[in-house]
């Protein structure tokens, strides 16, 4: 059968024509898409299309048809299109004819679509409903510029015969969200779209038609409606990343792995519109070739397709990558670009080499982690990876192992280190092979080239060195109690110094019992003391002394030797009792001493020991028995049936077991008490009771002496703080105050002319006023002139009744502490006491008009207040 299809007046070549299925359609709606769908019935064979007009059109194998260039109305061709599809396998053939109108012609003359409701079987008298038709998809492409609304189907039922129907659709894009794209006329049941539909927001609707009476009783069943949004290539292509980054080794081969970019595009991925193809644009630099990478078009993966990628030539490229989509098609598609960054990674294909074929240093001898020459290399590879970092190997030259060379951290340097101590008289220099590698291998076909060895030469400075003993320490043996002035032996010590003039002289380091000499030239050792084993600074009767040797060089060395002294031991300490006080009962019973005997030497010369009483005084062996119960202890017991209590120091004689056996008495001090039942002494008081022992005693005087120290410290104290205070009064001693004393004479009388004055303000002068009081051009001849007065500090207010004695006191305080104070023998006035008094003036007293002719001696006589007066105007010049 003929499929009339509309087109618009002009196609673009990226339009797609028609799209064709089977289905209940009375009369054909255009659109811009045709899909030829071939049922194959099971034969499960591939169809291949062709088209009778390849130049104006051309049908892919999923049967879309496209313009291929843009087409006119004029140039629509009257005849139809033929569509063939031949099975590959058994090359049948089959053809079906497409004709092609302008949308303008087709509309006037088919109009639109028609969906017919399935009818029904009403004769029968079991009412049965015919299967459903299967309605075809309606196809609407995406972005139409109208105009709106555009009709897209007609729904028609044939009851609308003989009764008036209405129609209306449900579901998305209808009446439910989104509402409003979809509308139809409920009389004619025209459905129409009305607005631009986007593929992808929506790609398909599914509506359901329904068709009702007046009374809005059904009709019909209702039918479903799907409409698919046929994709328009509207959307560009996106990459996911705007700039890719990735690495490859240097040196690597062609076809290595680099990379892979990607890209999307929001239309639909099964038509062409979707299907993208990558290329790169451009490689920046272009070294060594302009096309050191490809790129899979479909996949984005990157891989190398020329050799020559060396890091320290070109250390990175970048590539601009381009995507499109239509596949690729550069005329149709739609593109985008993105950057590629392609770092090359380094290899160590670099080896280090010296910057110098010889290196040269110096170190003084004897010394250790000395840095004696610094090796530098360079190396091509990328700083601080394991490719660049050096590492150094002595290959020659130190077969004792006395140098080392590790690399510097920062500056890849080798730092020849002394490890050992380097002797100058053994060897003047040292001449190492060093070799020096990195951390990483050697990339393959990588040799280390000459370069990568050099040689060391150091030479050996030689240093004064320090006199050794030699054996140290020494040790000789000797009998304890060798006399003064005894030789002992000979302690010399070496000098390594084989090559220096130097002479050694020898001095004693450290003697603690001051027993021995050493000769300065010699090293002789004397004894300038007696030898005693038991002294507190042998131990184990080994003695310590330090010897010093020192040479002559310039600066001197010096070096230790200790001599060891074993003495034998000789019977030098007779023995002596042990404990020295103990306690037994008045009775016999239980009345038993165990003592034994100290003695400093060592066996055979000390136990064991033979114990006998004393035969003075004649009571001991009276009173008093002993018996050895070993050869070190023995058993001091009463011999009578009751001795007084008391304090009795019962005599001992102790004899050794030396060669030459030595005796000592001791004194062993009981106390005899009264004892418990148990034999325990009942008395509290203890034989150290008897007397106070002499640390006792130097103690307490030494606390009596330090209490009267104190005692003094604090009297002299108090004394220099009386006469601190005393000097701080110029005239009056607090113990020369003689106010209980004064006595009242009534007035003075006597042709004064000032008799007349309040004496009220004599004992409060503070409240006066003197400025307030006096009147204007009454002055007294010898009184201070009216100018501006220093400030004085503030004088506290005097008590009140006051006291003149003590108003005065506080003045002259204030004056003495006042810098601005005149001197003592200008003139103070304290208060304003009346004027014309037949006294005269007391001016004649200035010292400068009196000087030293007056004799002042007579104030001595006046009494305390008096005599500092007649030391400081009587006295001499001193």
């Amino acid at each position: 059968f003929f499929m009339w299809f509309s087109l618009p007046a002009t196609l673009s070549s990226t339009a797609p024509v028609l799209s064709n299925t089977f289905g209940a359609i009375r009369k054909p709606l255009w659109t811009f898409c045709l899909s030829v769908r071939f049922l194959d019935c099971g034969r499960g064979g591939l169809v291949r299309f062709e088209c009778s007009n390849p130049s104006d059109f051309r049908i892919e194998a999923n049967g879309v048809v496209y313009a291929a260039r843009s087409l006119q109305r004029s140039t629509i061709s009257v005849s139809p299109l033929l569509i063939k599809a031949s099975d590959t396998v058994t090359q049948q053939q089959w053809v079906t004819q497409v004709r092609l109108t302008s949308s303008t012609d087709s509309k006037e003359e088919y109009g639109v679509w028609e969906i017919v409701f399935p009818s029904r079987n009403m004769d029968s008298q079991v009412k049965r409903m015919k299967r459903d038709w299967v309605i075809p998809p309606i196809n609407v492409p995406e972005n139409s510029r109208g105009p709106f609304p555009q009709e897209l189907v007609r729904i028609r039922s044939d009851h609308d015969k003989n009764r008036s129907l209405r129609y209306s659709v449900t579901g998305p894009g209808a009446d439910q969200p989104p509402t409003g794209i979809f509308i139809i006329d409920p009389i004619s049941g025209e459905l129409s779209v009305n607005k631009p539909l986007d593929r992808e927001h929506i790609s398909n609707f599914h509506l359901r038609a329904h068709a009702v009476d007046l009374n809005g009783n059904q009709v019909e069943n209702p039918i479903d409606i799907v409409i698919n949004v046929i994709d328009m290539n509207d959307n560009r292509p996106e990459f996911t990343n705007q700039i890719w980054n990735g690495t490859v080794p240097e040196g690597s081969k062609p076809g290595t792995f680099v990379m892979t970019v990607t890209s999307v595009d929001k239309d639909d991925p099964k038509t062409a519109n979707g299907m993208l193809r990558y290329k790169i644009l451009s490689q920046t630099p272009e070294s060594p070739t302009s096309n050191m990478f490809t790129i899979n078009n479909k996949t984005g993966g990157i891989i190398t397709v020329a050799a020559g990628l060396d890091r320290e030539k070109v250390p990175q490229y970048t590539l601009i990558i381009q995507a499109t989509d239509m596949e690729g098609n550069p005329m149709y598609g739609l593109s985008n670009t993105a950057t590629a960054v392609i770092r090359v990674t380094d290899i160590n294909d670099n080896p280090p080499e010296f910057t110098a074929e010889t290196f040269f240093g110096e170190v003084p001898e004897n010394r250790v982690n000395v840095i004696v020459a610094n090796l530098t290399v360079t190396d091509k590879d990328q700083p601080n990876t394991p490719a660049w970092n050096a590492v150094y190997k002595i290959t020659g030259g130190d077969p004792t192992g006395r140098f080392s060379v590790p690399t510097d951290p920062i500056t890849n340097e080798g730092l020849v280190t002394v490890v050992k101590p380097i002797d100058y008289e053994f060897s003047r220099t040292y001449v190492l092979t060093v070799e020096a590698r990195n951390e990483a291998t050697l990339a393959r076909g990588i040799h280390s080239p000459r370069q990568s060895t050099a040689t060391v030469s150091i030479t050996v400075i030689d240093v004064n060195e320090s006199p050794y003993f030699e054996p140290n320490p020494k040790l000789i043996k000797l009998e304890e109690g060798m006399m003064p002035e005894s030789t002992l032996t000979t302690f010399t010590a070496q000098d390594p110094d084989r090559f220096m003039q130097q002479s050694i002289r020898y001095t004693k380091l450290s003697d603690p019992a001051n027993w021995l000499s050493i000769d300065p030239n010699t090293g002789r050792i004397t004894t300038i003391a007696i030898l005693d084993r038991e002294s507190p600074f042998v131990k184990n009767s080994l003695y310590n002394a330090t010897f010093l040797a020192s040479d002559s060089g310039v600066p001197p060395a010096s070096g230790t030797g200790t001599l060891q002294i074993y003495l034998l031991d000789i019977n030098d300490n007779a023995p002596k009792v042990f404990p020295q006080e103990a306690e037994i009962c008045e009775k016999p019973e239980p009345n038993a001493i165990n003592i034994t005997a100290l003695d400093g030497d060592l066996n055979p010369n000390a136990g064991p020991f033979a114990f006998e009483l004393a035969h003075r005084p004649s009571d001991v062996r009276r009173n008093w028995t002993i018996t050895r119960i070993s050869g070190d202890y023995a058993q001091v017991s009463l011999k009578i049936g009751f001795l007084e209590s008391g304090i009795y120091e019962i005599p001992i004689i102790i004899t050794d077991s030396g060669n030459l056996p030595m005796s000592n008495t001791s004194y062993l001090r009981i106390k005899v008490c009264q004892c418990d039942i148990n034999g325990d002494c009942t008395d509290q008081q203890h034989i150290m009771a008897a007397g106070l022992g002499t640390g006792a005693i130097i103690s307490i005087l030494l606390c009596i002496i330090i209490l009267l120290i104190l005692v003094l410290m604090f009297v002299v104290w108090m004394k220099r703080r009386d006469k601190e205070r005393q000097a701080k009064q110029l005239l009056i001693d607090p113990e020369d105050d003689v106010r209980d004393n004064i006595l009242k004479y009534d007035e003075e009388g006597g042709g004064e002319e000032d008799q007349d004055y309040d004496l009220s303000q004599l004992q409060q002068p503070d409240t006066m006023e003197p400025d307030a009081i006096k009147p204007v051009g009454i002055r007294r001849l010898d009184e201070r002139p009216l100018h501006p007065e220093p400030q004085y500090p503030m004088r506290s207010a005097a008590p009140h009744p006051g006291d003149i004695g003590d108003f005065i006191n506080e003045g002259l305080k204030a004056a003495d502490n006042d810098p601005t104070a005149p001197p003592y023998d200008s003139l103070l006035v304290f208060d304003y006491e009346g004027s014309g008094s037949t006294a005269g003036s007391l001016s004649s007293l200035n010292s400068s008009s009196s000087g030293g002719d007056q004799d002042y001696d007579y104030l001595n006589d006046w009494g305390p207040r008096f005599r500092k007066l007649a030391d400081m105007y009587g006295g001499s010049d001193d």
